[in-house]
């Protein structure tokens, strides 16, 4: 395992931190899945009260392996709250389900709309809460996650508030490379969140994109392309059991720059998605917003890049279903909501004929209902 300096923390983290978004079912699994993470050098742990029974199960396990304190870093994540108030319960009982008295880190968890960080940040809301509780020895280090835009991510990094940003940023989804460069610059640690489920459902590839990547797995070359920046602290790690963690731990001690090979690889896929979508590429460049009906052209556009040039269907399925079903945490409405107004159509520098594209990653893509963690 390798351990990285996590910003202006001063936190040493393992390249690994142990996620727990999928809470285990029994104690006895999240006991099992802890005590391996610990035993393989990962000393972070990131829960989160909006996590089911996460923080309480994490809680027990601790209790009961009783790792020293000083050893491992916690992290938790709280909603931002309409006030400051409401913010300190939720900490406090996160405390008490985990069993500790201090956290070593704390992030507003979702601060995804511009309203919600002029909310946190006014004299009672929820940042002046959590600076409280850091003066008063409870949190140590706060720093917030985030589905929003870049504009909003930058501003909230530029706000000099935080410590630490939880950030969506993979090989497949880049479009957050000037959050992690802005981070750096004013020495934020950045934790990535959620690299092999976001980041392309990697942990079951499609056989094409299987036979790209090779030697590596799809999952492998991901991680590498992450390690591979130093300005990258931390990649989060699930695990349903002890076994789940062997590949990135295996992976952990490869944190140097790209090899000759895997630079192959990426030059590979980058030819393929070229060849496969010719003039319909889109390059992500967003200039094709606003769109009157607020549609996420863009987010619809990686998908169907990714569907037709890597046989992604699946996870562009599983993403796309999310469109008007998960608020501000995936914005947007769904390509056939498209109108053909033609709005978006000059600012395109690529001239893409957009209309049609949506309509064909909306068959592509619409796929079968499917529950979500969210749904009842």
């Amino acid at each position: 395992m390798r351990y990285r300096r996590f910003g202006k923390t001063e936190l040493p983290l393992s390249v690994f931190s142990l996620g727990t978004m999928r809470s285990l079912a029994a104690p006895s699994a999240m006991v099992a899945v802890v005590e391996a993470a610990i035993a393989q050098g990962i000393n972070h742990i990131e829960t989160a009260r909006a996590y089911g029974q996460s923080e309480a199960l994490l809680g027990q396990a601790l209790a009961e392996l009783a790792p020293p304190r000083q050893q491992l870093y916690l992290t938790t994540k709280l909603l931002p709250t309409v006030s400051g108030d409401q913010l300190r319960r939720q900490l406090d009982q996160s405390l008490e389900r985990l069993g500790v008295d201090y956290l070593d880190c704390v992030a507003l968890h979702g601060l995804n709309l511009a309203e919600q960080w002029e909310q946190a940040r006014s004299p009672q809301g929820s940042l002046a809460a959590l600076d409280q509780a850091r003066d008063e020895g409870l949190v140590r280090h706060i720093g917030f996650s985030t589905h929003g835009s870049q504009a909003l991510i930058l501003e909230l990094i530029n706000s000099q508030r935080f410590a630490f940003v939880n950030l969506h940023y993979y090989y497949f989804f880049q479009r957050h490379g000037p959050a992690i460069a802005r981070a750096a610059e004013l020495d934020l640690g950045v934790f990535i969140i959620s690299p092999a489920d976001k980041g392309g459902q990697l942990y079951a590839p499609p056989a094409a994109l299987v036979e790209r990547c090779a030697p590596l797995s799809p999952l492998a070359f991901n991680y590498r392309f992450l390690l591979s920046d130093p300005r990258i602290t931390t990649l989060s790690l699930g695990a349903a059991q002890p076994s789940d963690l062997n590949l990135a731990c295996g992976i952990a001690a490869q944190d140097g720059p790209l090899s000759a090979a895997e630079q192959a690889i990426a030059q590979g896929l980058q030819a393929q998605q070229q060849q496969a979508l010719g003039t319909d590429l889109c390059s992500q460049c967003y200039q094709c917003l606003p769109c009157p009906e607020a549609i996420n052209i863009p987010e619809i556009l990686r998908l169907r890049n990714l569907a037709v040039a890597h046989d992604m269907t699946e996870f562009g399925q599983y993403r796309y279903r999310m469109f008007e079903n998960a608020g501000h945490w995936f914005p947007g409405r769904r390509g056939d909501r498209c109108t053909d107004c033609g709005d978006c159509l000059p600012r395109c520098p690529e001239q893409l004929d957009i209309p049609k594209l949506l309509r064909d990653s909306h068959h592509r893509l619409k796929g079968n209902h499917r529950r979500r963690l969210w749904e009842n």
